[in-house]
């Protein structure tokens, strides 16, 4: 049997082969781990089908290959090796021009097998995304077609049935956002890449750009270029906090957990994004709509030596100092050593990025589309602080909230940074109980206090 690259997740079309963990001729078992795959962020493993010996591998380390192509050959113990169906498709070059990928049915990847023809096929639509679209089979071949993906269309009848009016209605969606990019281009002047011979000037090397920088570089990009971008600075003072911080970060390390700046900025970003709800926000680009999510779910940028990886920690509301102390260790040690699965990168609905460990002071943090927000950390210092009237020194740390300014103004923007500071300053012992310890989660599971939360 072919083992094939799967659809990872939504939007992802291809991968690079990182490494190769088995040879032509080794046997292997089912669900052993034949391959790793980058893509996107995230590094994904491809398991073996099915048991048997390996016959032929068609990919190297370093290729790119495309959803649904061929990456080795499998044969069943004692079977004659049979010959592969094909090459692993080539992933187009990134200058290559943009056009809507066809169907995926619609690439053919082995020989068909000779049947008994019962009546002709004229077209068979199949879902880049996997699913069977909500529609009528009129809908659905004129899709396949056009080369159009009707996951990514939405329906406007009931149940999100998708007709004729709502393909009109997103094919004019395409030619819009085609012409505003072509015009935007021309308007910058911005001209087609070309290559510059730096060697004439002394000596060069030249190392390929990695998947996950070249990820990196089309989303800042297209961060950049369609979102007007302001943002405001402060200066948050840490001195009450680091005074409780003081106080339990030796039980939180018996605990297991490690009580960072980090995990009550957390905390006080979800107070503050439930007083200024349109910094947990999207916009709809292709309906005009404001979305306001009633989730809380925060991406935290993570330094890696490969680039930025921004993970996201769910429901941050839900959850106390103690779970998120935990949970943001693990995120990021994983993160780093590229174990964290598309899912992990996606679903964020507001974003920091953390540079105190660095040194870094004020900055300008791009915001991450689609959300409309993202906060900047700097490295804490001593400086001169007013108090009561006089002179003094206190702890504070630099912030900078960047912000869509389509959809932000400055004044909702200076608000927001007002209350996030106060809200830095409000913790209190009652906040640092180690609630989400062993200990604790035996306490919660007695009668007593069930029957107490149950009043409340």
């Amino acid at each position: 049997m072919d083992v094939r690259v799967p659809q990872l997740a939504e939007g992802v079309t291809s991968g690079t082969v990182v490494s190769l963990l088995v040879k032509e001729g080794e046997s292997v078992k089912k669900e052993q781990t034949l391959l790793e795959l980058e893509t996107n962020k995230a590094v994904a493993t491809i398991p073996s089908p099915g048991e048997g010996t390996i016959a032929k591998i068609l990919v190297s380390e370093g290729d790119e290959v495309a959803v649904g192509s061929v990456l080795m050959s499998l044969s069943a113990d004692g079977a004659a090796p049979v010959e592969a169906s094909q090459p692993a498709a080539a992933v187009p070059s990134p200058s290559a021009p943009a056009s809507i990928p066809a169907p995926a049915a619609a690439v053919q990847q082995s020989p068909v097998q000779t049947t008994t023809v019962q009546a002709p096929v004229t077209y068979q639509y199949q879902s880049l995304a996997g699913s069977p679209p909500p529609a009528s089979p009129s809908i659905r071949k004129m899709a396949f077609q056009l080369g159009i993906d009707l996951m990514r269309v939405k329906g406007s009848e009931n149940g999100g049935r998708i007709v004729l009016e709502d393909v009109k209605n997103y094919i004019q969606f395409l030619q819009a956002k085609a012409f505003s990019e072509t015009g935007s281009s021309a308007a910058s002047g911005t001209k087609p890449a070309k290559t510059v011979d730096f060697s004439k000037w002394g000596e060069v090397s030249r190392k390929k750009m990695s998947r996950l920088r070249r990820t990196i570089s089309e989303q800042m990009s297209d961060c950049w270029r369609t979102i007007p971008h302001v943002t405001q600075f402060d200066d948050a003072s840490l001195d009450a906090l680091m005074k409780l911080r003081k106080k339990y970060v030796e039980d939180y390390k018996k605990a297991g957990a490690s009580l960072t700046v980090t995990t009550f900025v957390l905390k006080a970003v979800v107070d503050t994004l439930k007083k200024h709800p349109i910094f947990n926000a999207s916009i709809d680009e292709a309906t005009d709509e404001v979305v306001y999510k009633e989730y809380y779910n925060l991406g935290i940028a993570v330094d890696t030596d490969q680039g930025l990886i921004v993970p996201v920690i769910r429901n941050v509301d839900r959850k106390n100092l103690f779970e998120l102390s935990l949970e943001l260790a693990d995120l990021a040690a994983r993160t780093r050593d590229r174990k964290v699965s598309m899912d992990d990168l996606q679903g964020a609905s507001f974003t920091i990025s953390n540079q105190g460990g660095i040194g870094g002071t004020h900055f300008t943090p791009i915001v991450n589309k689609p959300e409309v927000a993202i906060l900047g950390l700097g490295k804490g210092g001593i400086k001169p602080v007013v108090k009561d009237g006089k002179i003094t020194t206190g702890l504070t740390m630099p912030v900078a909230l960047s912000y869509d300014h389509r959809l932000i103004d400055g004044g909702s923007a200076a608000r927001f940074m007002t209350d996030f500071c106060l809200a830095l300053q409000n913790f209190t012992d009652a906040d640092l109980k180690l609630t989400g310890s062993k200990q604790s989660s035996q306490k919660k599971a007695s009668p007593n206090k069930s029957k107490k939360r149950g009043k409340k």
